[in-house]
């Protein structure tokens, strides 16, 4: 596996005080974890942009302001602007394939219906950036998909989610450090 160092982490999520607490701004709960400092906003990159430096080495942060479906704007401009390759960017996202309380980091792959990871792949032209997917369960039926994304999850289900991204955040070093292997063995080995 590639030893690509990271230099742009993405949380996506959709802008606004109404999805804060949804499920598909999980993304959005990891960077607010993991930031030093408070985002600002950058219109020239449509979204709340901030620097993270670990172990010496500095990584932007990116929540897009675009709204799910247009993240790839946000994404491919900032890291345009910086020179990031797809290899270099690390997309955090909610999974519904996945348990809440799974969270699980993998590298390239499809999109899996997933309308952000759609449009970083479509603005970058690539589907090589990485991704750590927290899961937050499945409604049981495809019809009922966007409108679960959108809700606020049960506390317990809350909880779990919660907790995964609190222990992915011990792990930081290593995945910007571009040394997947280690990370996704302890991550997948759990629940």
């Amino acid at each position: 596996m590639s030893m690509t160092a990271l230099k742009l982490i993405v949380g996506l999520g959709n802008p606004g005080p109404e999805y804060i607490e949804t499920r598909h701004n999980a993304g959005f709960w990891f960077i607010d974890e993991i930031a030093n400092s408070p985002l600002a906003y950058q219109s020239k990159f449509k979204g709340q942009v901030g620097e993270l430096i670990q172990d010496g080495r500095k990584v932007y942060l990116l929540k897009p302001e675009t709204y799910m479906n247009k993240s790839g704007e946000s994404v491919l401009a900032l890291a345009h602007f910086y020179k990031i390759l797809p290899e270099e960017i690390l997309v955090i996202h909610d999974e519904l394939d996945m348990p809440p309380g799974a969270i699980k980091l993998k590298q390239g792959g499809g999109h899996g219906g997933h309308n952000g990871l759609k449009s970083i792949a479509s603005c970058l032209g690539s589907n090589n950036f990485n991704r750590l997917r927290i899961g937050i369960g499945h409604p049981g039926d495809a019809k009922l998909v966007a409108n679960y994304v959108l809700k606020k999850a049960s506390g317990a289900d809350q909880k779990l989610m919660d907790d995964a991204i609190w222990d992915a955040r011990r792990y930081l070093s290593s995945m910007i450090a571009g040394d997947f292997e280690p990370v996704m063995n302890e991550l997948h080995r759990k629940k």
